[in-house]
């Protein structure tokens, strides 16, 4: 089985965590993957995507036209990333960042309200969290196990106490999604 994601949005929510960390819980389950970022010279507002792959197979190359899946947290990545999304695949986008919600009927579209959740819960430093437990619901691709893993992983040892916290967005993302 192989996953081939796309996660886009600004620099700043996350984008390139996501992945990492998407990757790291690959990685724990022994799988092949690949992490291949892209982002501009602005570190916040600009725009970034990250494309991760997730295979028990070997990857012949990071670099992919077409994904099954693609989280969007922006109206300028969904214009450049919706016509990617592989026909019968999954795209996930957060209402907040979107003035035209995706067209595309032939792909799975789900909406989570992440933003709005991670201000209204007191949660704003999560938001990516609750985003990748939409991903995880709806695609699976890795269990929440090595996602936790994953995160201890790639957050600094002196935030480790945040595990519980990033653990309780994932579990809330996983609560919210909803297909449209």
């Amino acid at each position: 089985m192989q996953h081939e994601i796309i996660i886009a949005g600004f620099g700043g929510q996350g984008v390139l965590s996501m992945g990492k960390i998407l990757t790291y819980a690959g990685l724990m389950e022994n799988k092949e993957v690949t992490w291949f970022p892209s982002y501009g010279p602005e570190q916040r507002g600009g725009t970034a995507n990250v494309t991760v792959i997730l295979s028990d197979e070997r990857i012949s190359s990071p670099v992919l036209n077409e994904y099954d899946a693609a989280i969007i947290l922006n109206q300028p990545s969904l214009e450049k990333f919706e016509p990617s999304v592989k026909p019968g695949g999954i795209l996930i986008y957060d209402g907040y960042g979107i003035t035209h919600p995706p067209t595309r009927r032939d792909i799975r579209v789900y909406e989570i309200e992440a933003m709005n959740t991670a201000t209204n819960e007191n949660m704003s430093k999560t938001f990516n969290m609750i985003v990748l437990g939409g991903l995880l619901k709806v695609l699976n691709p890795v269990k929440l196990d090595s996602v936790m893993a994953g995160l201890k992983k790639t957050l600094p040892e002196r935030h480790h106490h945040l595990l519980p916290v990033n653990e309780k967005a994932i579990l809330r993302g996983m609560e919210i999604i909803k297909e449209k």
